[in-house]
């Protein structure tokens, strides 16, 4: 018997429907100074089949589970093997619920990693830092600048 999840945006949706759940390195910028975190995050079909191929990857491992078994409601739940110091991503629950739809939609990336396993073969990496908290501030030298004819009607 399937268990449909109670929540108003995910009606479609049932607590044994595969997911896959990462747990990624990250990185946040505080006061000048940058500080590792480790987050638990769902992993897209799409994602966790490009991950496959071997592409460098801030996740560390992945585990095949139910979406009843990673959420209690809206709240989240920390799947067995994560380390008690990870973090939820931010906006958990919507993006678990997007994550289960891709598996509906395309049903043989839910053979890449078997209903009940982990998966830790991944070319991890963290050349290329993950940050968590980024911000991009523009400044007037960004601005492209354009040659003195260019509006001009010669």
């Amino acid at each position: 018997m399937t268990t449909a999840i109670s929540d108003q945006h995910a009606p479609d949706l049932a607590a044994d429907d595969y997911i896959v759940i990462g747990l990624s390195t990250c990185f946040i910028k505080e006061d000048g100074e940058v500080y590792q975190v480790e987050v638990v995050e769902p992993i897209p079909s799409a994602a966790l089949e490009a991950l496959y191929k071997g592409i460098p990857t801030s996740y560390k491992l992945a585990c095949a589970t139910t979406l009843g078994s990673v959420l209690d409601g809206d709240k989240p739940l920390l799947p067995q093997g994560f380390p008690e110091s990870a973090q939820f991503a931010e906006e958990f629950a919507p993006r678990v619920f997007a994550a289960a739809r891709t598996y509906k939609r395309r049903q043989t990336a839910t053979t890449l990693i078997p209903l009940g396993t982990t998966y830790t073969d991944f070319n991890y990496s963290t050349e290329r830092k993950r940050v968590l908290n980024a911000t991009r501030v523009v400044n007037k030298e960004d601005n492209v600048k354009q040659h003195s004819h260019t509006h001009k009607v010669l």
